[in-house]
């Protein structure tokens, strides 16, 4: 229980200036948190620029995720997509509203965790806005300077070629899985699962170098809906169809996950989404870059397969269809 000042009790510019204090800004802000709005440098003549919101007791819930593991959470599924367009992030502008009754200790905290996932990425927080709301909203605008000198759409998947991920899918859902079991013994598998769901922890590192290394996918997308569901996107942007092998996929460790939980990890894998990993699509005759695991192939066609079979049911989450997933931590 935190015993300093509630939000209400500091005030919103005493609470700025707090959370500002002892930041030290990144090269490409040129002005950040003090003025009427940050300037940022565009050093390739164009940017990316991506923007999502988290509602509490929908995309989190403060009592299965710390302040830290929200604001990780925050800035990881807006890097995730700068990272998608072949960027990488320069700076993140984060609109916050909470209750006057919050800790202040608490938005501290949630600041804490913008900043050190901010670290992993790149980019610093340049600015941002605080508002009275009802309960905890938190909106998340990133920017991001092109890698190379062009941007990667989803759009440039050709047929003959291979599709590859960066990072391992299903945990997320996993940790959902773990969070609304009743009773679920702990272990290394389930711990996994839970930080995985909490605070991801996308493999930036992986997009920089295969660009940097001359070695870019010819289109890019990140798996935050499903596995399914996005590369389905990647595939009608492209005006191709994708065939997923399931056995590229397979992973042992969730398995003995799900087989704890009486769950089903190959849909955790298809379905589940919100690990923000990487799906890449490299032209034929190119293999992908070490750390990428190839999980299928483009074809001529539309649509998605696992195995040749289209699969039967939801394939990931629908902000407004009411779909179970682990999109959320919402409640059910």
């Amino acid at each position: 229980m935190s015993t300093g000042p509630t939000v209400g009790e500091m005030g919103e510019f005493a609470l700025i200036a707090r959370i500002n204090q002892g930041r030290t800004q990144g090269p490409a802000v040129r002005l950040g948190p003090g003025d009427d709005a940050a300037v940022l440098a565009a050093a390739r003549g164009h940017f990316a620029v991506s923007t999502d919101m988290l509602i509490e007791d929908r995309h989190f819930r403060r009592d299965w995720s710390s302040p830290e593991d929200i604001g990780r959470k925050a800035i990881a599924q807006n890097a995730a997509d700068i990272y998608a367009m072949g960027a990488e992030p320069t700076g993140y502008v984060i609109g916050v509203g909470i209750p006057p009754d919050t800790p202040a200790e608490a938005v501290l905290r949630l600041a804490d965790g913008f900043w050190d996932e901010a670290a992993r990425a790149g980019g610093s927080v340049a600015g941002g806005d605080i508002v009275r709301s009802p309960h905890w909203v938190i909106s998340v605008t990133a920017f991001g300077d092109p890698l190379d000198d062009a941007y990667i759409p989803r759009s440039g998947a050709r047929a003959g070629g291979t599709v590859a991920i960066a990072g391992s899918p299903g945990w997320s859902a996993a940790g959902y899985a773990v969070l609304t079991a009743p009773e679920v013994a702990g272990n290394a598998e389930t711990q996994r699962a839970l930080a995985a769901h909490r605070a991801p922890r996308p493999p930036y590192d992986l997009v920089r170098s295969a660009i940097r290394d001359g070695r870019a996918p010819g289109a890019l997308t990140d798996i935050s809906d499903g596995l399914l569901a996005d590369l389905g996107h990647l595939a009608d942007a492209s005006g191709v169809a994708i065939d997923v092998d399931f056995a590229a996929l397979a992973d042992p460790a969730l398995r003995r996950c799900a087989d704890a939980l009486e769950g089903d990890a190959r849909q955790w894998i298809l379905t589940g989404g919100e690990d923000h990993v990487f799906a890449g699509v490299w032209p034929p005759g190119s293999a992908p870059p070490s750390g990428w695991t190839a999980i299928g192939s483009i074809e001529a066609g539309q649509g998605v397969t696992v195995g040749g079979v289209r699969y039967e049911g939801p394939t990931g989450w629908e902000a407004f269809a009411g779909t179970e997933s682990a999109k959320s931590d919402r409640s059910r």
